[in-house]
Protein backbone atom coordinates (compact mmCIF):
# COMPACT_ATOMS: atom_id res chain seq x y z
CA UNK A 1 0.00 0.00 0.00
CA UNK A 2 1.17 3.55 -0.93
CA UNK A 3 2.25 6.55 1.62
CA UNK A 4 1.59 9.38 0.00
CA UNK A 5 3.49 12.27 1.98
CA UNK A 6 2.23 15.31 0.87
CA UNK A 7 3.59 18.99 1.49
CA UNK A 8 1.11 21.27 3.11
CA UNK A 9 0.35 23.63 0.88
CA UNK A 10 -0.86 20.83 -1.30
CA UNK A 11 -2.46 19.67 1.01
CA UNK A 12 -4.32 22.70 1.29
CA UNK A 13 -5.07 23.45 -1.75
CA UNK A 14 -6.67 19.77 -2.03
CA UNK A 15 -9.10 20.38 0.69
CA UNK A 16 -10.15 23.34 -0.75
CA UNK A 17 -10.87 21.96 -4.26
CA UNK A 18 -13.75 19.79 -2.97
CA UNK A 19 -15.87 23.29 -2.14
CA UNK A 20 -14.46 24.40 -6.09
CA UNK A 21 -17.93 24.59 -7.32
CA UNK A 22 -19.17 26.66 -4.10
CA UNK A 23 -19.03 29.88 -2.64
CA UNK A 24 -15.40 30.19 -0.96
CA UNK A 25 -16.95 30.51 2.52
CA UNK A 26 -19.53 28.42 3.79
CA UNK A 27 -21.62 29.34 7.24
CA UNK A 28 -19.41 28.74 10.05
CA UNK A 29 -16.27 27.98 7.55
CA UNK A 30 -13.98 31.00 9.05
CA UNK A 31 -14.75 29.99 12.56
CA UNK A 32 -13.50 26.39 11.88
CA UNK A 33 -10.33 27.97 10.29
CA UNK A 34 -9.34 30.05 13.59
CA UNK A 35 -10.31 26.48 15.43
CA UNK A 36 -7.46 24.79 13.27
CA UNK A 37 -5.31 28.10 12.67
CA UNK A 38 -5.23 28.53 17.15
CA UNK A 39 -4.65 24.60 17.36
CA UNK A 40 -1.59 24.67 15.58
CA UNK A 41 -0.61 27.75 17.68
CA UNK A 42 -0.92 26.91 20.95
CA UNK A 43 0.91 23.22 20.16
CA UNK A 44 4.10 25.82 19.27
CA UNK A 45 3.29 28.09 22.29
CA UNK A 46 2.97 25.12 24.44
CA UNK A 47 5.91 22.95 23.61
CA UNK A 48 8.08 24.65 21.80
CA UNK A 49 8.02 23.16 18.64
CA UNK A 50 7.02 24.14 15.08
CA UNK A 51 4.31 22.12 13.35
CA UNK A 52 6.05 19.04 11.33
CA UNK A 53 4.47 17.90 8.24
CA UNK A 54 1.11 15.31 8.55
CA UNK A 55 1.56 12.43 6.66
CA UNK A 56 -1.51 11.87 4.66
CA UNK A 57 -3.71 8.84 3.56
CA UNK A 58 -6.22 9.52 0.62
CA UNK A 59 -9.28 7.72 0.37
CA UNK A 60 -7.45 5.45 -2.11
CA UNK A 61 -4.92 4.86 -0.07
CA UNK A 62 -7.12 3.31 2.70
CA UNK A 63 -9.03 -0.27 2.64
CA UNK A 64 -11.99 -1.77 3.86
CA UNK A 65 -11.67 -2.99 7.23
CA UNK A 66 -14.92 -4.17 8.77
CA UNK A 67 -18.47 -3.86 7.63
CA UNK A 68 -19.37 -2.90 3.70
CA UNK A 69 -17.91 0.91 3.05
CA UNK A 70 -17.75 1.81 -0.47
CA UNK A 71 -14.78 3.29 -2.32
CA UNK A 72 -16.96 6.18 -4.36
CA UNK A 73 -16.05 9.63 -6.30
CA UNK A 74 -17.35 12.67 -5.45
CA UNK A 75 -18.24 15.11 -8.57
CA UNK A 76 -18.64 18.72 -8.41
CA UNK A 77 -18.45 19.76 -12.25
CA UNK A 78 -14.82 19.16 -13.25
CA UNK A 79 -13.71 18.41 -9.70
CA UNK A 80 -13.40 14.22 -8.89
CA UNK A 81 -12.39 13.33 -5.28
CA UNK A 82 -12.39 9.63 -4.26
CA UNK A 83 -14.03 9.34 -0.89
CA UNK A 84 -14.78 6.34 1.63
CA UNK A 85 -18.85 6.54 2.09
CA UNK A 86 -19.92 5.72 6.12
CA UNK A 87 -23.20 5.06 6.66
CA UNK A 88 -25.12 6.84 8.96
CA UNK A 89 -27.39 3.86 9.98
CA UNK A 90 -25.14 0.94 9.34
CA UNK A 91 -22.90 0.30 12.61
CA UNK A 92 -19.73 -1.08 11.86
CA UNK A 93 -17.66 -0.07 8.58
CA UNK A 94 -14.95 1.20 8.97
CA UNK A 95 -11.51 1.83 6.83
CA UNK A 96 -7.72 1.48 7.34
CA UNK A 97 -4.54 2.39 6.13
CA UNK A 98 -0.93 2.14 7.14
CA UNK A 99 1.97 4.64 7.91
CA UNK A 100 5.19 4.30 7.86
CA UNK A 101 8.31 6.58 7.86
CA UNK A 102 7.75 8.49 11.04
CA UNK A 103 10.66 10.98 11.79
CA UNK A 104 13.40 9.43 14.30
CA UNK A 105 12.75 11.70 16.91
CA UNK A 106 8.72 11.17 17.18
CA UNK A 107 7.41 10.87 20.30
CA UNK A 108 3.46 10.68 19.41
CA UNK A 109 1.17 11.84 16.89
CA UNK A 110 -2.08 13.50 16.36
CA UNK A 111 -4.67 11.97 13.92
CA UNK A 112 -7.18 14.16 12.16
CA UNK A 113 -9.86 13.14 9.29
CA UNK A 114 -11.27 15.06 6.44
CA UNK A 115 -14.96 14.31 6.17
CA UNK A 116 -17.89 16.34 4.03
CA UNK A 117 -21.14 15.47 2.57
CA UNK A 118 -23.00 16.00 -0.37
CA UNK A 119 -26.57 15.80 0.91
CA UNK A 120 -28.74 18.51 1.12
CA UNK A 121 -30.29 18.32 4.35
CA UNK A 122 -27.00 18.60 5.97
CA UNK A 123 -27.15 21.29 8.73
CA UNK A 124 -25.21 22.49 12.30
CA UNK A 125 -28.38 21.17 13.77
CA UNK A 126 -27.37 17.56 13.50
CA UNK A 127 -24.00 15.64 14.37
CA UNK A 128 -21.93 12.85 13.45
CA UNK A 129 -19.58 10.74 15.63
CA UNK A 130 -16.52 9.22 14.68
CA UNK A 131 -13.58 6.85 16.13
CA UNK A 132 -9.57 6.04 15.61
CA UNK A 133 -8.54 2.51 16.29
CA UNK A 134 -4.80 2.60 16.46
CA UNK A 135 -1.72 0.12 17.06
CA UNK A 136 1.83 -0.19 15.80
CA UNK A 137 3.68 -3.23 14.60
CA UNK A 138 7.10 -3.19 16.88
CA UNK A 139 9.10 -6.12 17.00
CA UNK A 140 8.90 -9.01 19.20
CA UNK A 141 5.43 -8.15 20.06
CA UNK A 142 1.98 -8.99 18.74
CA UNK A 143 0.51 -5.90 16.85
CA UNK A 144 -2.42 -6.09 19.59
CA UNK A 145 0.25 -5.16 22.46
CA UNK A 146 0.13 -1.16 21.47
CA UNK A 147 -3.81 -1.23 20.33
CA UNK A 148 -5.76 2.21 21.46
CA UNK A 149 -9.77 2.42 21.32
CA UNK A 150 -10.09 6.07 20.69
CA UNK A 151 -13.00 7.96 21.84
CA UNK A 152 -16.05 8.91 20.27
CA UNK A 153 -15.57 12.37 18.77
CA UNK A 154 -18.85 14.31 18.14
CA UNK A 155 -19.17 17.63 15.97
CA UNK A 156 -21.90 18.90 14.26
CA UNK A 157 -22.22 18.90 10.31
CA UNK A 158 -21.55 21.49 8.06
CA UNK A 159 -24.64 24.29 6.94
CA UNK A 160 -24.16 23.31 2.70
CA UNK A 161 -22.85 20.35 1.01
CA UNK A 162 -19.41 19.39 -0.42
CA UNK A 163 -17.88 21.69 2.46
CA UNK A 164 -14.93 19.65 4.60
CA UNK A 165 -14.56 19.27 8.19
CA UNK A 166 -11.14 18.91 9.36
CA UNK A 167 -11.63 16.66 12.93
CA UNK A 168 -8.99 15.89 15.74
CA UNK A 169 -9.84 11.95 16.52
CA UNK A 170 -6.55 11.76 18.83
CA UNK A 171 -4.43 14.88 19.92
CA UNK A 172 -1.79 12.78 21.07
CA UNK A 173 -0.99 8.85 20.86
CA UNK A 174 2.53 7.90 21.91
CA UNK A 175 4.48 5.65 19.19
CA UNK A 176 7.64 4.06 18.92
CA UNK A 177 8.71 5.96 15.67
CA UNK A 178 10.28 3.22 13.76
CA UNK A 179 7.15 0.74 14.36
CA UNK A 180 4.67 1.02 11.05
CA UNK A 181 0.89 2.77 12.30
CA UNK A 182 -2.26 1.25 11.48
CA UNK A 183 -4.71 3.45 11.29
CA UNK A 184 -8.51 2.64 11.40
CA UNK A 185 -11.37 5.44 11.08
CA UNK A 186 -15.10 4.45 12.09
CA UNK A 187 -18.17 5.99 12.09
CA UNK A 188 -20.38 5.44 14.97
CA UNK A 189 -23.79 5.73 13.89
CA UNK A 190 -25.21 4.11 16.83
CA UNK A 191 -24.16 6.35 19.27
CA UNK A 192 -26.36 8.42 20.72
CA UNK A 193 -25.00 12.14 19.39
CA UNK A 194 -24.95 10.71 15.96
CA UNK A 195 -28.14 11.85 14.10
CA UNK A 196 -27.47 12.24 10.76
CA UNK A 197 -28.84 9.49 8.92
CA UNK A 198 -27.65 10.14 5.58
CA UNK A 199 -23.79 9.08 4.50
CA UNK A 200 -20.89 11.06 4.85
CA UNK A 201 -17.57 10.99 2.56
CA UNK A 202 -14.06 10.30 4.88
CA UNK A 203 -11.52 12.03 2.13
CA UNK A 204 -8.14 11.71 3.94
CA UNK A 205 -6.42 11.09 6.84
CA UNK A 206 -3.62 13.32 8.72
CA UNK A 207 -1.00 11.46 10.98
CA UNK A 208 0.97 14.57 12.35
CA UNK A 209 4.50 13.86 13.95
CA UNK A 210 4.73 15.48 17.91
CA UNK A 211 7.79 16.02 19.99
CA UNK A 212 7.95 14.51 23.40
CA UNK A 213 6.21 16.48 26.44
CA UNK A 214 8.01 18.22 28.66
CA UNK A 215 8.71 16.30 31.90
CA UNK A 216 7.01 17.13 34.91
CA UNK A 217 8.25 18.28 38.17
CA UNK A 218 8.79 15.48 41.26
CA UNK A 219 6.86 16.95 44.82
CA UNK A 220 7.45 13.39 46.56
CA UNK A 221 8.36 10.32 45.70
CA UNK A 222 8.74 7.99 48.48
CA UNK A 223 7.68 4.48 49.33
CA UNK A 224 3.90 4.51 49.37
CA UNK A 225 0.51 6.13 47.98
CA UNK A 226 1.09 9.27 47.21
CA UNK A 227 -1.79 10.91 45.99
CA UNK A 228 -4.71 13.36 45.06
CA UNK A 229 -2.91 16.90 45.20
CA UNK A 230 -4.03 19.87 45.79
CA UNK A 231 -2.29 22.84 44.77
CA UNK A 232 -2.59 26.66 45.36
CA UNK A 233 -0.05 29.53 45.11
CA UNK A 234 0.24 32.15 47.98
CA UNK A 235 1.41 35.00 46.42
CA UNK A 236 4.96 33.63 44.86
CA UNK A 237 4.64 30.77 47.00
CA UNK A 238 3.53 27.27 45.37
CA UNK A 239 1.98 25.16 48.36
CA UNK A 240 1.62 21.47 47.23
CA UNK A 241 -0.97 19.08 49.70
CA UNK A 242 -0.97 15.69 48.98
CA UNK A 243 -1.87 12.66 50.93
CA UNK A 244 -0.37 9.22 51.47
CA UNK A 245 -1.26 6.00 52.71
CA UNK A 246 -0.95 2.13 51.58
CA UNK A 247 -2.84 2.06 48.55
CA UNK A 248 -6.01 3.44 46.85
CA UNK A 249 -7.94 3.73 49.71
CA UNK A 250 -9.67 6.61 51.85
CA UNK A 251 -10.35 5.54 55.22
CA UNK A 252 -7.17 3.74 56.49
CA UNK A 253 -5.76 4.94 59.01
CA UNK A 254 -2.27 5.47 57.42
CA UNK A 255 -3.52 7.76 55.44
CA UNK A 256 -2.32 11.44 56.76
CA UNK A 257 -2.03 14.94 54.77
CA UNK A 258 1.34 16.19 54.28
CA UNK A 259 2.38 19.51 52.36
CA UNK A 260 5.54 21.37 50.81
CA UNK A 261 6.04 24.93 49.47
CA UNK A 262 8.29 25.72 46.81
CA UNK A 263 9.70 29.20 45.98
CA UNK A 264 11.59 28.11 42.46
CA UNK A 265 8.39 27.38 40.21
CA UNK A 266 8.29 24.00 41.27
CA UNK A 267 11.68 22.62 40.60
CA UNK A 268 12.39 22.31 44.76
CA UNK A 269 10.03 21.49 47.39
CA UNK A 270 10.88 22.08 50.99
CA UNK A 271 11.12 19.63 53.71
CA UNK A 272 7.30 17.42 54.15
CA UNK A 273 4.76 18.97 56.97
CA UNK A 274 1.89 16.96 58.70
CA UNK A 275 -1.35 18.84 57.67
CA UNK A 276 -3.79 16.43 59.67
CA UNK A 277 -3.14 12.48 60.70
CA UNK A 278 -5.93 11.80 62.78
CA UNK A 279 -5.89 8.67 64.90
CA UNK A 280 -8.78 6.01 63.70
CA UNK A 281 -9.26 7.77 60.43
CA UNK A 282 -7.91 8.37 56.79
CA UNK A 283 -7.39 11.91 56.39
CA UNK A 284 -7.78 13.36 52.26
CA UNK A 285 -7.39 16.76 50.93
CA UNK A 286 -10.30 17.66 48.66
CA UNK A 287 -10.47 20.68 47.97
CA UNK A 288 -7.94 24.40 48.39
CA UNK A 289 -9.43 27.76 47.46
CA UNK A 290 -8.27 31.62 49.14
CA UNK A 291 -10.17 33.51 51.45
CA UNK A 292 -10.78 37.58 51.53
CA UNK A 293 -7.46 37.90 52.66
CA UNK A 294 -5.37 35.57 50.91
CA UNK A 295 -4.47 33.25 52.80
CA UNK A 296 -4.59 29.03 51.66
CA UNK A 297 -8.08 27.11 52.72
CA UNK A 298 -7.73 23.30 52.52
CA UNK A 299 -10.89 21.09 52.83
CA UNK A 300 -9.72 17.91 54.46
CA UNK A 301 -11.82 15.08 54.27
CA UNK A 302 -12.15 12.76 57.35
CA UNK A 303 -12.98 9.52 56.97
CA UNK A 304 -13.44 6.78 59.80
CA UNK A 305 -16.24 6.06 62.14
CA UNK A 306 -17.89 9.04 60.77
CA UNK A 307 -17.37 10.94 57.55
CA UNK A 308 -16.27 14.18 58.10
CA UNK A 309 -14.84 17.81 56.69
CA UNK A 310 -12.76 19.70 58.21
CA UNK A 311 -11.30 23.45 56.94
CA UNK A 312 -7.99 24.47 57.68
CA UNK A 313 -6.42 27.95 57.15
CA UNK A 314 -2.75 28.70 56.44
CA UNK A 315 -0.84 31.72 55.37
CA UNK A 316 2.43 30.05 54.94
CA UNK A 317 1.23 26.37 53.52
CA UNK A 318 3.89 25.16 56.39
CA UNK A 319 1.57 25.73 59.31
CA UNK A 320 -2.37 24.27 59.11
CA UNK A 321 -4.98 25.91 61.50
CA UNK A 322 -8.30 23.60 61.88
CA UNK A 323 -10.77 26.65 60.88
CA UNK A 324 -14.07 24.46 61.05
CA UNK A 325 -16.42 21.07 60.92
CA UNK A 326 -19.52 22.24 59.83
CA UNK A 327 -22.45 19.98 60.35
CA UNK A 328 -24.13 19.57 57.51
CA UNK A 329 -27.46 17.89 56.41
CA UNK A 330 -26.66 15.91 53.86
CA UNK A 331 -23.38 14.35 54.12
CA UNK A 332 -21.18 14.80 50.73
CA UNK A 333 -18.44 12.34 49.59
CA UNK A 334 -16.32 15.53 48.79
CA UNK A 335 -16.19 19.49 48.94
CA UNK A 336 -14.27 20.87 46.40
CA UNK A 337 -12.18 23.83 45.69
CA UNK A 338 -13.28 27.54 47.26
CA UNK A 339 -13.75 30.36 45.39
CA UNK A 340 -14.84 33.72 45.54
CA UNK A 341 -18.48 35.10 44.59
CA UNK A 342 -19.44 38.98 45.03
CA UNK A 343 -22.70 39.16 47.24
CA UNK A 344 -21.93 35.79 48.09
CA UNK A 345 -18.65 35.27 49.33
CA UNK A 346 -16.82 31.97 49.55
CA UNK A 347 -18.80 29.40 47.63
CA UNK A 348 -17.60 25.31 47.40
CA UNK A 349 -19.63 23.16 45.28
CA UNK A 350 -20.42 19.10 46.81
CA UNK A 351 -21.79 15.80 45.48
CA UNK A 352 -22.96 12.96 47.63
CA UNK A 353 -23.69 9.41 47.04
CA UNK A 354 -22.63 5.97 46.44
CA UNK A 355 -20.11 5.44 44.27
CA UNK A 356 -21.55 1.94 43.68
CA UNK A 357 -25.20 2.63 43.53
CA UNK A 358 -26.92 3.53 39.87
CA UNK A 359 -30.37 4.18 41.60
CA UNK A 360 -31.78 7.52 42.17
CA UNK A 361 -29.76 8.47 45.49
CA UNK A 362 -27.18 10.74 44.21
CA UNK A 363 -27.26 14.62 44.54
CA UNK A 364 -24.88 17.67 44.83
CA UNK A 365 -25.18 21.41 45.79
CA UNK A 366 -23.06 24.79 47.03
CA UNK A 367 -21.82 25.56 50.28
CA UNK A 368 -21.43 29.76 51.07
CA UNK A 369 -19.58 30.93 53.75
CA UNK A 370 -19.91 35.15 54.28
CA UNK A 371 -16.90 34.88 57.39
CA UNK A 372 -14.22 33.68 55.52
CA UNK A 373 -14.84 30.07 56.31
CA UNK A 374 -16.04 30.05 59.56
CA UNK A 375 -19.66 28.70 59.28
CA UNK A 376 -20.82 27.34 56.06
CA UNK A 377 -24.74 27.48 54.66
CA UNK A 378 -25.37 23.95 52.60
CA UNK A 379 -27.77 24.34 49.41
CA UNK A 380 -29.40 21.23 47.80
CA UNK A 381 -29.35 22.00 44.01
CA UNK A 382 -30.07 18.56 42.95
CA UNK A 383 -30.93 15.11 44.69
CA UNK A 384 -33.18 12.10 43.32
CA UNK A 385 -29.76 11.64 40.71
CA UNK A 386 -28.95 8.42 38.86
CA UNK A 387 -25.34 7.46 38.50
CA UNK A 388 -25.35 8.39 34.83
CA UNK A 389 -27.07 11.90 35.93
CA UNK A 390 -24.14 12.56 38.85
CA UNK A 391 -21.72 15.25 38.39
CA UNK A 392 -18.94 14.71 40.62
CA UNK A 393 -15.45 16.29 41.87
CA UNK A 394 -16.75 19.66 39.96
CA UNK A 395 -14.46 22.74 39.65
CA UNK A 396 -16.25 26.15 39.48
CA UNK A 397 -15.61 29.74 38.34
CA UNK A 398 -16.89 33.18 38.75
CA UNK A 399 -16.98 34.95 35.54
CA UNK A 400 -18.56 37.73 36.44
CA UNK A 401 -22.25 39.67 36.61
CA UNK A 402 -23.11 36.82 38.84
CA UNK A 403 -22.44 33.87 36.25
CA UNK A 404 -20.62 30.80 37.39
CA UNK A 405 -19.19 27.88 35.48
CA UNK A 406 -18.24 24.84 36.82
CA UNK A 407 -17.24 21.28 35.22
CA UNK A 408 -17.34 17.88 36.57
CA UNK A 409 -16.29 14.65 35.98
CA UNK A 410 -18.64 11.26 35.30
CA UNK A 411 -18.66 8.08 36.49
CA UNK A 412 -19.79 6.24 33.68
CA UNK A 413 -17.67 3.47 32.15
CA UNK A 414 -19.23 3.68 28.81
CA UNK A 415 -17.06 4.14 25.60
CA UNK A 416 -19.99 6.03 23.59
CA UNK A 417 -20.17 9.93 24.03
CA UNK A 418 -22.82 9.48 26.70
CA UNK A 419 -19.22 9.34 28.96
CA UNK A 420 -18.26 12.87 29.12
CA UNK A 421 -18.03 15.77 31.29
CA UNK A 422 -21.03 17.93 32.67
CA UNK A 423 -21.07 21.47 33.16
CA UNK A 424 -23.67 23.37 35.18
CA UNK A 425 -23.79 27.19 35.08
CA UNK A 426 -25.71 30.02 36.90
CA UNK A 427 -26.63 33.54 36.22
CA UNK A 428 -27.68 34.19 39.68
CA UNK A 429 -24.72 34.14 41.84
CA UNK A 430 -25.46 30.56 42.02
CA UNK A 431 -29.32 30.56 42.90
CA UNK A 432 -30.14 28.27 40.55
CA UNK A 433 -28.32 26.22 38.09
CA UNK A 434 -28.67 24.35 34.50
CA UNK A 435 -27.02 20.63 34.15
CA UNK A 436 -25.58 19.58 30.80
CA UNK A 437 -23.69 17.05 29.04
CA UNK A 438 -20.47 18.24 27.50
CA UNK A 439 -19.13 17.23 23.86
CA UNK A 440 -15.22 16.84 26.09
CA UNK A 441 -15.33 13.08 25.76
CA UNK A 442 -11.61 11.79 26.21
CA UNK A 443 -12.16 11.11 29.74
CA UNK A 444 -12.32 8.41 32.18
CA UNK A 445 -13.03 9.30 35.91
CA UNK A 446 -11.18 12.40 34.59
CA UNK A 447 -11.31 15.00 37.20
CA UNK A 448 -11.58 18.81 35.79
CA UNK A 449 -9.53 21.65 37.35
CA UNK A 450 -10.24 24.93 35.64
CA UNK A 451 -8.60 28.37 35.69
CA UNK A 452 -10.13 31.27 34.42
CA UNK A 453 -6.98 34.26 33.28
CA UNK A 454 -7.93 37.38 34.48
CA UNK A 455 -5.77 39.00 32.08
CA UNK A 456 -7.25 37.27 28.39
CA UNK A 457 -10.36 35.89 29.68
CA UNK A 458 -9.39 32.37 28.64
CA UNK A 459 -10.78 29.48 30.65
CA UNK A 460 -8.47 26.20 30.52
CA UNK A 461 -10.12 22.93 31.68
CA UNK A 462 -7.02 20.36 32.97
CA UNK A 463 -8.44 17.05 33.34
CA UNK A 464 -5.99 13.32 33.39
CA UNK A 465 -7.39 10.53 30.79
CA UNK A 466 -6.81 7.78 32.57
CA UNK A 467 -6.31 3.93 31.63
CA UNK A 468 -4.99 3.44 28.36
CA UNK A 469 -4.23 6.87 27.29
CA UNK A 470 -2.31 8.42 30.31
CA UNK A 471 -2.48 11.89 29.42
CA UNK A 472 -2.79 15.28 31.19
CA UNK A 473 -4.86 17.04 28.71
CA UNK A 474 -6.59 20.93 28.32
CA UNK A 475 -9.18 22.55 26.75
CA UNK A 476 -9.13 26.58 26.16
CA UNK A 477 -11.97 28.54 25.54
CA UNK A 478 -13.60 31.94 25.77
CA UNK A 479 -16.15 31.15 28.14
CA UNK A 480 -18.81 32.98 26.42
CA UNK A 481 -19.02 30.30 23.59
CA UNK A 482 -19.61 27.16 26.17
CA UNK A 483 -21.96 29.41 28.80
CA UNK A 484 -24.94 28.62 26.76
CA UNK A 485 -23.61 26.01 24.78
CA UNK A 486 -22.12 23.21 26.57
CA UNK A 487 -20.98 20.72 23.12
CA UNK A 488 -18.62 24.06 21.91
CA UNK A 489 -15.53 23.00 23.74
CA UNK A 490 -12.88 23.05 21.31
CA UNK A 491 -10.17 19.64 20.76
CA UNK A 492 -8.34 18.96 23.63
CA UNK A 493 -4.85 19.35 24.03
CA UNK A 494 -2.24 16.83 25.65
CA UNK A 495 0.44 18.86 28.47
CA UNK A 496 1.76 15.92 30.34
CA UNK A 497 1.55 12.34 30.26
CA UNK A 498 1.66 9.59 33.20
CA UNK A 499 1.33 5.75 34.29
CA UNK A 500 -1.08 4.40 32.33
CA UNK A 501 -2.38 2.12 35.53
CA UNK A 502 -5.81 3.26 35.62
CA UNK A 503 -6.76 4.54 39.33
CA UNK A 504 -3.11 5.05 39.91
CA UNK A 505 -2.75 8.28 38.34
CA UNK A 506 -4.44 11.49 37.49
CA UNK A 507 -6.84 13.53 39.80
CA UNK A 508 -4.91 16.83 38.22
CA UNK A 509 -5.51 20.47 40.54
CA UNK A 510 -4.12 23.77 39.09
CA UNK A 511 -3.26 27.20 40.16
CA UNK A 512 -1.54 30.26 38.69
CA UNK A 513 1.10 32.97 39.74
CA UNK A 514 1.61 35.38 36.91
CA UNK A 515 1.01 34.06 33.84
CA UNK A 516 2.44 30.88 34.62
CA UNK A 517 -0.42 27.45 35.10
CA UNK A 518 1.08 24.83 37.56
CA UNK A 519 -0.86 20.98 37.76
CA UNK A 520 -0.36 18.48 40.56
CA UNK A 521 -1.42 14.87 39.58
CA UNK A 522 0.15 11.82 40.45
CA UNK A 523 1.45 8.88 38.61
CA UNK A 524 3.08 5.51 39.55
CA UNK A 525 2.17 1.72 40.14
CA UNK A 526 0.43 0.71 43.56
CA UNK A 527 2.22 0.29 45.75
CA UNK A 528 4.26 3.20 45.49
CA UNK A 529 2.96 6.40 43.62
CA UNK A 530 4.56 10.35 43.03
CA UNK A 531 3.34 13.41 43.47
CA UNK A 532 4.21 15.91 39.93
CA UNK A 533 3.73 19.27 38.81
CA UNK A 534 3.92 20.09 35.58
CA UNK A 535 4.58 24.00 34.61
CA UNK A 536 3.78 25.71 31.66
CA UNK A 537 2.27 29.24 30.00
CA UNK A 538 -0.89 30.50 30.08
CA UNK A 539 -2.70 30.95 26.83
CA UNK A 540 -2.81 33.71 25.24
CA UNK A 541 -5.69 35.64 23.42
CA UNK A 542 -3.90 35.55 20.22
CA UNK A 543 -3.29 31.43 20.12
CA UNK A 544 -6.05 30.56 22.10
CA UNK A 545 -8.60 27.37 20.48
CA UNK A 546 -11.77 28.98 19.87
CA UNK A 547 -14.98 26.85 19.45
CA UNK A 548 -16.55 26.38 16.42
CA UNK A 549 -20.35 27.98 15.95
CA UNK A 550 -23.56 25.57 16.39
CA UNK A 551 -26.12 27.44 15.50
CA UNK A 552 -29.46 25.91 17.10
CA UNK A 553 -27.26 23.37 18.70
CA UNK A 554 -27.81 19.29 17.59
CA UNK A 555 -31.47 17.97 17.94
Amino acid sequence: MRIIILHIALLASTITSFGASFPVNSPGEKTQAAVEDGARGAEKRIHGRREKSPICLTANNMSIATGKPSLVLMSSGSTHIPVWSLSGGTVGQSVAGLVSGLPSGCAAVKVEIVVTTTDAATSPSYEDVYRVHLSQMVEDAPFTARYYQGNPVRTALPAAPLYTRTIVLESYYPVEPNAPLCVRVQREPGDPADTFTSPTGLAMVKVTPLDALAKPHVVRNVSGYNSWPMIQAIGEKLVCVYSRGASHTIGEDARAVYARTSSDNGKTWTTETVVANTPGYGDVAVGKGLDSTGAMLLWVRRVGKEWLHDLYRTTDGVTFALVATPKLAVTPVQITDVFAVPKVGLMALWFAGNYGDDGPSHSWGTLTSSDNGATWTQTTIESGLTKAQWPTEPSAVHLGNGRILAVARTELGDSSSTRSQFQMVSSDYGATWTRAQTNIGDVLISTPSLILDAKTGLLSNYYYQRGRGGILRRRVVEPDSVFGNPLNWPTSEAVATGSQNTIDAGNVNATTIRGTHYLAFYSGKTPDTAILVSVLPAPTAGNSLRSPSRPGGPR
